[in-house]
């Protein structure tokens, strides 16, 4: 039997009233981490006008979280085509090697622009830019800001670059909710829903001649996830219902490194970045051993799908709930300048990681997958584009190389806004589709969805537990609600949780961050991805297409 026979069928469209209210921009970009805005921001450079739209508030979004920092060959002895090879063994087989190459060659000058637009990184005493190392690079080319907080300055700078702009038209609080389409097919606009007061409280639309959706993942999904609470798959849940295609969603990143502790309840858990091992610390078991030795030639520095395995199979064997980083011999000194943001956050727990073990175990990080572009951005429905983590640009295979992501943000945020000028249509009408296939679930299954895809499509999976997250998952589904956002957001996770289980339970092999029990090696047959969409009936339709 097909692995697609057990799953749920899925909404073509959420269940929402009329809009009422509409108005109209030149491109819509759905998001505003740095994806969404430095899209923005490149789109006015070209003279168009832009409406972001992002779910709660401008920064409430994943890059304000992201520690590590930005790759980038900014290092004379470096090379693109060390980065390059990198970055393709991070991604076993599976990254688009034109990709690759547009992220390493261009990635310097995008980040030379967003210096220039104001982002602060971290200097040495002569003024040169510090680098430092991640896991799987080997070379320093990771440029960071405020120790372990680049992401909150990069965020920060871009930020202020949009509030300077007028012509930049910011809606927060809005979720939104479907593509709108012209007759000829073409996306021209979204319905979305508006927290706010007088004549934007409620469904409305915004119209536009080109849409950029730049959602970040799904990592919601899930139990653990060092993911913030918005991230659920919002944007790749509403390609799918509009008929795109989404590949390698099986490839989920889990970080190897989040904070274990009792004084963390939230379903977010807090990073520890990998810079830490970048910069010396290594992981030990209960026993003060180094079990990463021997696993890999980098040990903690190997690629994070390696790490997180390492990690499993220890906690596997001992019935632990996390192991221990070891950064005591960096010193108390080093670790408050470099690593502020994590000392804050540890200590705050009751762990100091200059004189204490910090206990560790891997959460859902990064979807290396999502809905499926070209070289720039452009998905398989005219007019509609996808940046960051919500799209899957080849860049990643089948495993993101760390600090690959700000960077993928702003490469193809550039790409987007040069394809959009050489091409924007004129603004066309959306073509009022029916109602037939619109729902919503229950978002009172929030947290049995996340124990379902923890238990059957986590880090460790197989065709028994992959069987049984589809038959509950189709049960979930049954649970239906009046639409409000809370229903709206759980019928995104139900929607991108099914894809997942789908590619996951077609793919019978382990490679990169996929690891499937029963399947415990990679397979040359393997060596592709799996395209998904979704039929008129809401059913999974999955397709393979062989690398080159």
């Amino acid at each position: 039997m097909s692995p697609l026979a057990d799953l749920p069928a899925l909404p073509r469209r959420l269940a929402a009233a009329e809009p009422g209210w509409t108005e109209t921009t030149d491109v819509v970009v759905v998001g505003s981490g740095i994806a969404g805005l430095t899209a923005a921001l490149y789109l006015r450079e070209q003279g168009l006008h832009v409406t972001v739209v992002t779910k709660v508030n401008i920064d409430d979004g994943s890059t304000r979280w992201a520690q590590g920092g930005i790759a980038g060959v900014l290092d004379p002895l470096d090379t693109p085509q060390a980065h390059a090879y990198d970055t393709e063994i991070a991604g076993v087989g599976l990254c688009d090697p034109a990709a690759v190459r547009v992220l390493v060659e261009e990635g310097p000058a995008r980040i030379r622009e967003l210096i220039r637009r104001g982002a602060e990184f971290d200097r040495n005493p002569d003024g040169s830019l510090m680098l430092t190392r991640e896991g799987g690079h080997r070379a320093d080319r990771i440029v960071h800001a405020g120790g372990d907080a680049t992401g909150a300055e990069v965020q920060r700078a871009l930020h202020e670059a949009v509030r300077r702009d007028p012509w930049i038209r910011l809606v927060e609080h809005a979720l939104v909710l479907d593509l709108l389409r012209a007759a000829d097919g073409r996306a021209c606009g979204v319905t979305l829903h508006v927290l706010g007061e007088g004549s934007e409280d409620g469904v409305g639309a915004v119209l536009a001649r080109a849409v950029v959706l730049a959602t970040g993942g799904m990592g919601q999904i899930f139990s653990s996830t060092t993911n913030p609470s918005v991230s659920t798959g919002d944007g790749v849940a509403l390609a799918l219902r509009a008929g795109a295609e989404v590949t390698d969603v099986e490839f989920v990143q889990f970080h190897p490194t989040s904070f274990v502790s009792a004084g963390v309840t939230s379903v977010q858990r807090p990073l520890i970045s990998e810079a830490l091992r970048g910069e010396g610390a290594y992981l030990v078991d209960e026993a003060g051993e180094r079990f990463m030795l021997g696993q890999h030639e980098q040990a903690e520095l190997a690629p994070r799908d390696v790490v997180a395995k390492g990690i499993y199979r220890v906690l596997r064997a001992t019935g632990a709930d996390h192991v221990y980083l070891d950064a005591r011999h960096l010193g108390k000194e080093f670790l408050e300048g470099r690593f502020p943001t994590i000392m804050a956050s540890t200590r705050s727990a009751g762990v100091d990681p200059a004189t204490d073990l910090i206990p560790v175990a891997p959460a859902a990080h990064y979807a290396s997958g999502g809905v499926r572009t070209d070289l720039h951005g452009r998905t398989s429905i005219d007019g509609l584009y996808a940046c960051g983590e919500v799209a899957c640009t080849g860049v990643h295979g089948a495993n993101r190389l760390a600090s690959n992501s700000l960077l993928e943000g702003l490469v193809f945020a550039r790409r987007i806004a040069d394809d959009i000028a050489r091409e924007l249509p004129p603004r066309a009408e959306p073509v009022r589709t029916a109602a037939t296939g619109s729902w919503a679930v229950d978002p009172a299954i929030r947290a049995e969805l996340q124990r379902v895809m923890t238990r059957g499509a986590g880090v460790l999976r197989s065709a028994d537990s992959l069987a049984t997250a589809a038959k509950e998952l189709t049960r979930l589904a049954e649970q239906r609600s009046r639409p409000n956002n809370a229903a709206w957001e759980v019928t995104n996770l139900l929607t991108v949780a099914t894809t997942l289980v789908a590619s996951a339970s077609s793919r019978r092999e382990t490679r990169g961050c996929h690891w499937r029990e029963d399947h415990p090696t990679a397979a040359d047959e393997w060596r592709g991805h799996l395209l998904n969409a979704l039929a008129p009936d809401g059913a999974h339709t999955q397709d393979f297409q062989e690398m080159a």
